[in-house]
């Protein structure tokens, strides 16, 4: 049985992380979520934060997310964000990029909906799945 899972970290520009961890804490959308290797599938958004990758030699990796998608399988996590930095990458322009794009993603989410923009919603949610599926193909 495997003891790691294989994490990526993908914004629109960008790999920023690939790499073998023993697990995996991010902002989940009704709370913080933490993934284990074996993990039950899930796909779901996640919330502006911190990705927290405890990484398969003991080191940790820290991702800033503006929000995004997270795919969970038994063996691997994807998480696909607009906006990605890492820890140790961000500086005060990027941080500034970060904090204006998760303000807007919390601005947001805190409208009222009605049917047009869960319509809209929705179809950017399957956009964004498609394009996590397309990515992994391309690996």
């Amino acid at each position: 049985m495997a003891n790691t899972i294989h994490v990526d970290v993908v914004s629109a520009e960008e790999s920023i992380f690939s790499g073998e961890a023993r697990f995996v804490a991010l902002p989940g959308e009704t709370g913080e979520l933490g993934i284990f290797p074996r993990h039950t599938p899930l796909i779901t958004r996640i919330r502006p934060g911190a990705v927290r990758i405890e990484m398969a030699d003991g080191g940790e990796e820290f991702v800033f997310v503006a929000g995004g998608i997270l795919e969970v399988q038994p063996n691997s996590v994807t998480v696909l964000s607009d906006t990605a930095i890492r820890g140790k990458d961000l500086d005060d322009e990027k941080a500034n990029a970060a904090k204006a794009a998760a303000e807007e993603a919390l601005k947001n989410a805190k409208s009222d909906i009605d049917i047009a923009m869960a319509q809209s919603e929705l179809a950017v949610m399957a956009a964004q799945i498609a394009a996590l599926r397309k990515y992994r193909q391309k690996r």
